[in-house]
């Protein structure tokens, strides 16, 4: 008590407010003790505008949340690994599905694709047991398998990055306490029993290498220990079946969280996902205002009607870049704790509406814009070039790229069926000084230009630049994106 005392008497030292004829030290009660202090009262008769309130502090915070969970509720769904609407990897909880190509441009599961990669996704309730996950031998390759947990953060290191080996490892929830099987190589443990794992395997834009990647997509697996011999399997994606009705990708992405749906499914959150550090006196309150509404009609009225407003006000305006991540230098911003959240609740939710599943700072760093040079909003109207100076290309152990999105955050079919332009491609031409100029417009720069061109869609637009495995320039800050100049 001695210690607290004097701490907080240097702290009143430094106030304005400090008392010089306060003689008696002033105390505070020990740690424990606050678990004594009064809760909220279920007889509390609570104003609308206080309502409202707490019920948007609430929509900002569980937005990313309830979004997992429900794409976990609809993706587990399929009875079998599919592609839902021939597009999309859906599997049953705790398998996994795999791409054996580029997603394909319709989709809209996920805004801000990514057309550098085959991917693979699966959904864990690891409340139910561990799940196995396989690591074939990817040679050379990059790969990482991006673990997430209930709050959108990446658990465990598994990777090229990491010097991950071929093997077998376990993904377990907060309360295994189980002996580490004979033949698994590692233990990832998350804080949540919801969790889902999204592989990205580098594969270029040539007929050469999707063949060649093939074998090492067959055993990229998950299951439950139960099934655990010790062997590696494999499973032949090329002939999943296609499940469910292709989306319409005019509506943008698939609507994950329902303003008024959106309070019953925050309970589920709540009782599912544990409290950070400090986080405590904030669950007491989002209960009480969710068993307030459970209670009173009109109180739920007033929640909903928060939700839809925030819905439209505040979590839209994380579709703009400007708002997501922090400047990074000739008008684009960069992501900033990416997938690595902690209480960094304003980028979490800004990622969950803009661009879900990012993967990690030191594995994938993002650069992003709405924006030319000028500040002006990039149009299909317009052309541009974006000119990487000499030895100015993203500066990365792994890969990197340009990526084109529409408006809502995804692909706009082209006559090139290209959206992403960047290591992939082994015929890029570079300028005489030894600058690479690529080209965004909707009618093609030339014949002579055509293996840098990036096709544009009508309308707006945003460019999105991926550095995986950067090197220290990438991960400091001291690197920064090209210009992006309109020509016309």
């Amino acid at each position: 008590m001695r210690k607290t005392t004097i701490a907080l008497a240097i702290t009143l030292l430094t106030t304005s407010h400090f008392n010089l004829a306060q003689t008696e030290p002033v105390t505070i009660p020990h740690p424990e003790k606050f678990e004594q202090l009064s809760q909220p009262s279920p007889d509390v008769t609570m104003p609308e505008f206080y309502v409202k309130a707490i019920a948007q502090q609430a929509y900002i915070w569980g937005y990313p949340m309830v979004n997992q969970f429900n794409r976990r509720m609809t993706i587990t769904k399929a009875p079998y690994p599919a592609l839902n609407g021939g597009m999309v990897p859906v599997a049953p909880m705790g398998q996994l599905s795999m791409l054996t190509d580029y997603i394909k441009p319709e989709e809209t599961f996920v805004t801000c694709p990514n057309q550098d990669v085959a991917y693979g996704l699966g959904f864990y309730a690891l409340e139910n047991g561990p799940i196995v996950i396989q690591v074939p031998d990817f040679g050379d390759r990059f790969w990482v398998y991006a673990i997430y947990d209930a709050r959108t953060d990446q658990i465990g290191n598994v990777g090229k990055p990491y010097g991950t080996k071929a093997g077998f490892y376990l993904l377990v929830g907060p309360d295994w306490k189980g002996k580490t099987p004979k033949g698994i190589s590692g233990v990832i443990h998350s804080p949540t029993e919801m969790a889902n794992m999204i592989p990205r395997i580098q594969m270029d834009d040539t007929p050469e290498d999707r063949a060649a990647i093939q074998a090492s997509i067959r055993q990229v697996m998950s299951y439950p220990l139960s099934e655990f011999d010790g062997k590696m399997k494999s499973f032949e994606y090329s002939k999943i079946p296609a499940i469910g009705d292709k989306p319409d990708p005019s509506t943008g992405e698939v609507h994950w969280v329902i303003p008024d749906k959106f309070f019953d499914q925050l309970e589920n959150v709540l009782n599912k996902v544990p409290p950070l550090p400090g986080e405590e006196a904030m669950y007491a309150q989002f209960r009480h205002l969710v068993a307030a509404g459970n209670k009173d009609p009109q109180v739920r009225k007033w929640m909903d009607e928060a939700a839809e407003q925030t819905d439209k006000t505040v979590i839209a305006d994380f579709f703009k870049w400007k708002n997501n991540g922090v400047p990074a230098g000739n008008g684009w911003n960069r992501s900033k704790n990416n997938a690595d959240f902690g209480v960094d609740y304003y980028n979490r939710t800004g990622t969950s509406k803009s661009n879900m599943f990012d993967n990690k700072p030191d594995e994938t760093q993002y650069f992003y814009t709405d924006n030319d040079a000028t500040h002006t909003q990039l149009d299909g109207k317009n052309s541009y070039t974006v000119t990487f100076a000499k030895g100015q290309i993203p500066p990365v152990k792994g890969f990197w790229s340009l990526t084109l999105y529409n408006d809502r955050h995804l692909f706009s079919p082209n006559e090139l069926n290209r959206y992403s332009l960047g290591t992939k491609n082994k015929s890029l031409k570079y300028n005489p000084d030894g600058s690479l100029t690529l080209y965004v417009s909707r009618t093609s720069p030339g014949d002579d230009k055509k293996n840098n061109w990036l096709p544009a869609p009508e309308g707006t637009f945003s460019l999105y630049i991926r550095a995986y495995w950067g090197e220290k320039a990438i991960l400091d800050g001291t690197w920064q994106p090209p210009r992006i100049e309109k020509t016309q």
